[in-house]
């Protein structure tokens, strides 16, 4: 029968640890997996320790994504689910390598949440569009609330923005009808995420101004 002949860590991969049988790279798996004796220089290579390799290959495979794809940008937890998942890692090695990230502090939904709103607001994104964009994403509602608080400690605030956007858009609609232009700026509004009766009166005063 096959046996394991050598366990070797992986120089390119930090914590990462390459399974010889017989000689023979058989998989790279992650040093957890080698906690128990399941995982031994000659151990024999059953079937079910070709299993357990298997997972914990699948494992570090999915955790080299996970680093590899933090490494271009952050992203919420769920959003980096899918990601996995629609590049054909597992559902088990997906959760195992998102856990593992969230561990280590690369992963934190709150964080996401907060530097999204952040960036975005400075885009002229209002808290409509950002809270719908963020649920899209799979962040946690509490989450949401919480990042778009820490933006706009009040409501008010956060039409500031809007009146900045509304003043700019209307001088582009200089010379519509004055209709044409509150339905036009009411719907560039809306698109940024700024919406309900506040956003109308704003809009009122902002054509009266013009």
């Amino acid at each position: 029968m096959p046996r394991i002949t050598g366990l070797e860590p992986d120089p390119r991969r930090p914590g990462a640890v390459r399974v010889l049988v017989d000689g023979r790279h058989f998989c790279t798996v992650h040093e957890a997996a080698l906690g128990s004796a399941t995982l031994a220089i000659g151990a024999d290579w059953t079937g079910e320790r070709a299993g357990l390799a298997g997972r914990a290959a699948d494992e570090e495979a999915a955790w080299r994504a996970v680093l590899k794809a933090l490494e271009r940008r952050s992203y919420a937890v769920t959003e980096l689910r899918r990601r996995l998942l629609m590049r054909g890692h597992p559902p088990a090695a997906s959760d195992y390598a998102l856990e593992r990230a969230e561990a280590a502090g690369l992963l934190d939904d709150l964080v996401y949440a907060r530097q999204f709103v952040a960036s975005r607001a400075a885009r002229g994104r209002g808290p409509s569009r950002l809270r719908r964009d963020l649920l899209a994403l799979g962040v946690a509602k509490v989450h949401i609330e919480a990042a778009l608080a820490e933006q706009w400690p009040e409501p008010e605030e956060a039409l500031t923005l809007a009146a900045q956007l509304a003043r700019r858009r209307a001088r582009q609609l200089a010379g519509l009808p004055r209709e044409v232009r509150r339905r036009r700026l009411l719907a560039y509004l809306a698109r940024r995420g700024f919406a309900g009766s506040p956003v109308s009166e704003l809009v009122t005063r902002v054509l009266r101004e013009a």
